[in-house]
């Protein structure tokens, strides 16, 4: 094993990726596992935050989704050097009061790509050779037949996909459920949705989206407001769209708000409306263990009824942070890719 891992370093908005190294520790902890960086994927809150619209710690190693091979393991560690691994976006404590109910929302949460900077231990996110995994990190196998850019969003993506889709409640064949925003959260929860049998509605004013959300098992698209659904999921973070799934919804029904991770503008609630049709809103940040499981599960099964292949491109090295980061907010159809180790 290489004795020094390579890390991108970022400063704050308006400035460079730096790449830099750092020793790799010569004992782990008992919990912890040391990962080396596959393919890592640039998220959509990881543009956010370096283009100053979504706060985060600076200086900070970024990124939370990706894909790795187990380099090295503490005594207690359930995966075994050599295995192709995903691992859950946050670190719970297991004591805490949330921790058996909510542990994504763990008291003492660390959270992969989100952690301010520590010489002492730098390798906590994705835009790295390596990765160090904190003790209380959901680690789950990859099967050799999922590629690494079909594996990577399994950590941020589909694994908050299937928390939405889950929060949604008990879907039925012949349901209709609306799914705000056709970006990569947004025709991962449609494809989960398909699966179920619901008839699936997405809301998208961009052509380009609306295409590739029929290609991910969608019923019908639209950029108008609809109404009659039974469930809505709203994956975008835009203001408008949480307005229009809630009007959207049907007596009973659910409103699942994934996408608002950013600050926005308030949206009009009229309480006799949501007590007299019982309604239901909820919210979704982070996701629970079994999610990630059940991500890497769909994925496993469904990859190839779905171009879940087409939605990543790039394999820029990390000297080329800037570039791949300018090429992800130019808005292109595809999440840039990195590969650290190159």
């Amino acid at each position: 094993m290489v004795a020094d891992a390579r890390y991108s370093l970022w400063n704050g908005p308006g400035t460079s990726f730096a790449v830099q190294t750092a020793p790799l520790p010569h004992e782990l902890h008992p919990d912890e596992v040391l990962v080396a960086v596959d393919l890592a994927t640039i998220c959509g809150s990881d543009v956010k935050t370096v283009t100053g619209r979504r706060p985060g710690p600076r200086p900070c190693v970024l990124g939370h989704e990706q894909v790795g091979t187990v380099a090295a393991v503490g005594a207690n560690a359930a995966v075994a050097v050599g295995q192709r691994v995903v691992w859950s976006v946050t670190a719970s404590c297991g004591r805490c009061t949330r921790c058996e109910i909510t542990p994504q929302k763990c008291v003492n949460v660390k959270k992969y790509g989100h952690e301010p900077f520590d010489t002492a231990r730098p390798l906590t996110g994705g835009l790295a050779a390596h990765c160090l995994l904190f003790p209380g990190t959901t680690v789950v196998a990859v099967p050799d037949t999922i590629s690494d850019g079909v594996a990577a969003p399994a950590s941020c993506a589909t694994a908050t996909a299937a928390a939405a889709v889950a929060a949604a409640g008990s879907l039925q064949p012949g349901m209709r459920v609306l799914v705000a925003g056709a970006g990569m959260l947004g025709i991962t929860a449609t494809a989960m949705l398909a699966q179920l049998g619901v008839t699936v509605v997405v809301y998208e004013p961009d052509r380009r989206r609306q295409e590739r959300a029929l290609l991910f098992g969608a019923a019908a698209v639209t950029a108008e407001p609809v109404d009659g659904a039974d469930a809505a999921l709203e994956l975008s973070g835009r203001a408008g769209l949480v307005q229009i799934c809630l009007d959207a919804l049907t007596v009973g029904g659910t409103l699942v708000l994934a996408g608002s991770v950013s600050p926005g503008p308030s949206i009009a609630l009229d309480p006799e409306r949501v007590v007299r049709n019982l309604l239901t809103i909820t919210g979704v940040h982070n996701y629970r263990p079994t999610d990630l499981q059940t991500a890497v599960g769909f994925l496993a099964a469904h990859q190839h009824h779905y171009p879940f292949a087409d939605l990543t491109a790039g394999r820029w090295p990390l000297e080329q942070l800037d570039e791949a980061f300018r090429a992800a907010l130019a808005g292109t159809a595809a999440r840039q890719s990195v590969r650290p180790g190159r």
